[in-house]
């Protein structure tokens, strides 16, 4: 195959793809920025609680 034939394949395929407009990528960052967050404070309460069970156990 050569390279003019692979890049018109190339060409061919990428004006099927459909690129996410400003606003869904918008909301999506803001889902992951919510999600991600939500998980960490769940980390950080389970941590919290797990040293405080350490501590009342060894003292």
């Amino acid at each position: 195959m050569s390279l003019n034939k692979h890049i018109h394949n190339a060409k061919v395929e990428l004006s099927k793809v459909i690129f996410p407009t400003s606003g869904q990528v918008k909301q999506a960052y803001i889902a992951v920025i919510v999600v991600v967050s939500a998980i960490a404070a769940f980390l950080a309460l389970v941590d919290l609680i797990m040293s405080s069970i350490m501590s009342a156990i060894l003292g």
